[in-house]
């Protein structure tokens, strides 16, 4: 019996309607976070509908890379942006670029220790060591603050009650069209508006 390749894997998922399902999984997941938070955001299923989103999310994520080209576009933006919303909204508050630059420091301070002994030995202890990692570190963090400060912006952005309960909505009703057979749900939309543009044309 031979093993399953990548494409197999892949028209297994297609088949089995993974996709569909996990796009509507990821809608619930946002709608039950949405309620939750307004009902009572320090609640313990709050947090653990977070987490579980989060992890969910990853799931997302993997999905709509690996089936990108397979489905409509629109489809897979709906995917890839719901899956970035569930996977941040755990660590919105958590400060990246700083956790980084500072394990930048330990391990290039480190490594200039096994400098010494050689023509470098002069950055392999004292000030030069601890100035020259403190520098890499800064820098790092200069580089990935600039990054995560936007991630965070269009995290909070997505992330607020009203655009997650929408979100949430769409990836159910996206989730519904693909499943029977409607494409998205923007092509949805557009064929209904094409379809009723004499009525609309009228009732201006």
């Amino acid at each position: 019996m031979r093993s399953m390749d990548y494409d197999d894997i892949i028209d297994g998922m297609m088949s089995n309607n993974i996709p569909e399902i996990a796009l509507a999984v990821g809608g619930i997941l946002a709608v039950l976070i949405a309620i939750l938070y307004i009902k009572s955001r320090d609640s313990f299923k709050y947090k653990l509908m977070m987490l579980i989103g989060a992890v969910f999310g990853a799931v997302m994520a993997v999905i709509a890379f690996n089936t990108y080209g397979i489905w409509a576009v629109t489809t897979s933006i709906i995917m890839a942006v719901s899956a970035f919303t569930l996977i941040i909204r755990p660590f919105r508050d958590v400060h990246f670029a700083l956790l980084i630059a500072l394990m930048v420091m330990v391990v290039v301070y480190l490594l200039l220790g096994g400098l010494a002994g050689t023509k470098l030995e002069i950055i392999s202890e004292g000030w030069p060591r601890a100035g020259l990692a403190f520098f890499c570190g800064a820098m790092v963090y200069m580089m990935l603050h600039m990054i995560e400060a936007i991630v965070k912006i269009a995290g909070k952005v997505m992330n607020a009650w009203p655009v997650l309960l929408i979100l949430g909505l769409v990836c159910i009703a996206e989730a519904v069209m693909v499943f029977a057979g409607y494409g998205s749900v923007y092509d949805w939309m557009r064929s209904f508006a094409s379809d009723n543009a004499a009525f609309f044309a009228w009732a201006r």
